[in-house]
């Protein structure tokens, strides 16, 4: 038995010492690391597929880990067996990151029947880490039968979590009026469901304005899935209200879809997956190759100065790579 199969079966069988060890193995950019994680990935495929995967995102100060972490727990507590893959800001310069999820959902940490793992987003855009994909079947095939995916927040382009979940959440701070042209056009398309979070004491009526602003400019947008109106909601993760809510519109959701739309969405991402990777992995060669490298420099340097066109330098730099 080769060490991928012997770990697939410890994950499978629900040891989280495998799983932890599984998702290091696939974040892992060693060669020899990357080729086990294949075979492990292979393995566990079978096992996964069966979990509610939820894409969550927000504005600055908009509490989405607290908001997660009250959810979590009330999944937990209903039965559920959650898993949140939160993806951490990595510095630009130096590559690092915080990785502090777990002190805060420090409760959720705790909890038996909850799997916290923070990764650094590095470079992806969207804040989503570079195998999260991989990630989310580990999980999956661990017995997790809710994935909470959350992104480094608004101002990347959020596109890559919604290829990879069902159901795509954005998390808003009260405010209204002008607080609400922060929130990217883009986003606001992406977006299945809108909670406000922080609906409690004093900022209750901001809430209300913030729902209702929401709402009128969620009513200008072309739907993505048919017969679904994108609810906009409210909550108080610090009170634990609206959180039962979110929930049942998550079910309603997904009774919409149905089985066959639940199976076409999971289609798409798995074709999304494919060309991610399809372009890290052309990324890669091209990287590698030092006589396209030399070329990719002299040529950025015709670019700079103006003598060349960009697209020109493009095509000439692919037709090269194609020829070796």
């Amino acid at each position: 038995m080769t060490n991928a199969e012997a770990l697939s079966q410890r994950l499978i069988a629900g040891d989280r010492r495998a799983l932890a060890k599984a998702i290091t193995l696939i974040e892992s950019t060693r060669a020899t690391d990357r080729a086990v994680a294949d075979r492990l990935l292979a393995a566990i495929l079978p096992a996964s597929g069966r979990a509610v995967r939820v894409g969550l995102s927000g504005t600055p100060g908009a509490g989405k880990s607290t908001f997660i972490e009250a959810f979590g727990t009330y999944l937990t507590a209903a039965g559920h067996k959650v898993a949140v893959l939160a993806v951490d800001p990595s510095s630009r310069r130096s590559g690092g990151s915080i990785l502090g999820d777990k002190t805060r959902m420090e409760h959720l940490s705790r909890d038996p029947n909850a799997f916290i793992r923070p990764s650094p987003a590095g470079t992806e855009l969207g804040g989503v880490a570079r195998r999260t994909r991989e990630a989310i079947l580990a999980v999956e095939a661990a017995g997790f039968d809710v994935v909470l995916v959350e992104t480094v927040g608004v101002g990347q382009s959020e596109t890559a979590v919604a290829d990879m979940t069902d159901l795509f959440v954005l998390i808003h701070a009260p405010g209204g009026g002008d607080e609400l042209q922060g929130v990217k056009r883009g986003i606001m398309e992406l977006a299945d469901m809108v909670v406000v979070n922080k609906a409690d004491g004093d900022l209750l009526p901001a809430a209300r304005r913030s729902a209702a602003d929401l709402k009128g400019a969620l009513h200008l947008m072309r739907p993505k899935h048919k017969g679904w109106t994108v609810p906009v909601l409210l909550a108080s993760a610090l009170e634990s209200k609206g959180i039962a809510e979110v929930w049942q519109a998550i079910e309603a959701f997904r009774a919409l879809l149905g089985d066959n739309g639940i199976v076409a969405l999971r289609q798409a991402q798995a074709l999304a997956w494919m060309q991610a990777a399809l372009r890290d992995g052309l990324l890669a060669a091209f990287a590698a190759d030092a006589e396209i490298v030399k070329e990719t420099q002299r040529l950025e340097a015709e670019v700079a100065a103006g003598r060349m066109a960009p697209p020109v330098a493009a095509e000439r730099l692919l037709a090269g790579f194609l020829k070796t």
